[in-house]
């Protein structure tokens, strides 16, 4: 065998023991829904709010708009609201806000963010998760945000 081919098997079996080790089960039976959805209700959505695999788990974007769709007066009280949805999708699975590894927030104006941020910092008690503020652009039914992350159990 040559070095290349050496350097590629090792590459391969690497990637394959990484692979093994990622915690997420391979079986169905091994992931939990939250708020789930199936195809057999076709009046909803089509996803599910939250999947847990293994101590994973993924949360779905999520917006902040009040009852009716209806957008709140002020960006902060947006990220309020988003960022409460996000907290009890994580409850729900029995986790918190300081769970979280890694969140992405879509914006419809990359304006917000200063105010996002302070409502944002007081939603954790530890170590703030890796994290990103995307100007989006327009969002569904007019939300200023959208947030979307996974959680893993600490």
């Amino acid at each position: 065998m040559t070095v290349r081919t050496l350097s590629i098997l090792s590459a391969l079996v690497v990637a394959f023991v990484a692979g093994s080790m990622t915690g997420v089960p391979a079986r169905e039976q091994d992931r939990r829904y939250f708020n789930a959805r199936t195809p057999g209700d076709p009046n909803v959505t089509p996803f599910s709010g939250a999947v847990q695999a293994g101590n994973t788990v993924y949360l779905s974007g999520t917006l902040g708009l009040g009852p009716n769709r209806t957008r709140p007066e002020t960006t902060e009280a947006e990220a309020t609201n988003v960022l409460n949805n996000v907290k009890a999708q994580l409850e729900s699975a029995g986790l918190t806000m300081d769970d979280l590894v890694v969140v992405q927030i879509f914006a419809s104006d990359t304006a917000d963010y200063d105010a996002f941020n302070r409502v944002y910092r007081t939603y954790f008690t530890k170590e703030f998760p890796a994290r990103a503020f995307l100007g989006a652009g327009p969002l569904l039914f007019g939300a200023r945000f959208e947030v979307q992350g996974t959680a893993v159990r600490r």
